[in-house]
């Protein structure tokens, strides 16, 4: 194993046995030959099926809709790319000429199709048991009670009923600046709730994407006093 995969296997908590599952897990269709496409799709059931199942455990009372949403949110691409910044996996992908130049090591959708086939190496090379292990060792604090109850409903929706449940005015949203290119912008957007002197910011690839981060960001600002 090179330097820059043993550097990997370190961040996500898993150590190949068979390292071509590894390197083919991080090769994007873009490059000839074998690449990350058939594991991702492997990826894709495995955590969808690993997520469901963990929160069919920890919130028993919830409704088959409520934990259909929580799901979705949890194992959307944006999550997922989410996790993939996390491990800075952008720096490890290997990618064809064209999308090295177009700065594919960035791209949302990239990088969520490279965690989900990562998930599906690990599952090939060390089993169910182990893969759940890493994926819910990856989504500790997203599964955490507080982040649940902010995924059951839209970010935006549950801050303007937390401000009104208490006679408070809606926040304000301002973007902040908008960046890269046209094909490719990221979102930066502030949310003030002006009479509680408190604001939050969020990212994302629209300005919706970013105001419903920025919203989830102050919501756990204004909720933390009472955990």
């Amino acid at each position: 194993m090179n330097q820059d995969l043993y550097l990997l296997s370190k961040k996500i908590g898993y150590s190949f046995q068979n390292i071509q599952l590894f390197k083919a897990a991080l090769t994007h269709r873009s490059v000839r030959g074998s690449n990350n496409e058939r594991l991702e799709f492997l990826g894709d059931s495995i955590v969808n099926f690993v997520i469901a199942e963990e929160l069919y455990k920890r919130l028993p009372s919830a409704k088959e809709g409520e934990l259909s949403r929580l799901r979705a949110n949890l194992v959307k691409g944006e999550t997922l790319a989410e996790l993939a910044r996390e491990f800075n996996l952008g720096n490890y992908l290997n990618l064809g000429p064209g999308e090295l130049k177009s700065g594919g090591f960035r791209r949302e959708s990239i990088l969520a199709d490279a965690i989900e086939a990562i998930i599906g190496a690990i599952y090939l090379d060390g089993g169910i048991a182990q893969c759940q292990a890493c994926v819910l060792k990856w989504y500790t604090d997203r599964l955490q009670q507080q982040a649940l109850q902010l995924y059951i409903k839209d970010a935006k929706t549950k801050l303007q009923e937390y401000l009104q449940s208490r006679g408070l005015e809606l926040p304000n949203y301002e973007v902040l600046s908008i960046q890269g290119e046209a094909h490719e912008q990221t979102f930066y957007v502030s949310c003030v709730v002006v009479s509680l002197a408190m604001n939050a910011e969020g990212m994302g690839s629209s300005r919706r994407k970013a105001e419903q981060e920025a919203a989830k960001n102050l919501l756990v600002l204004l909720e933390k006093p009472l955990l």
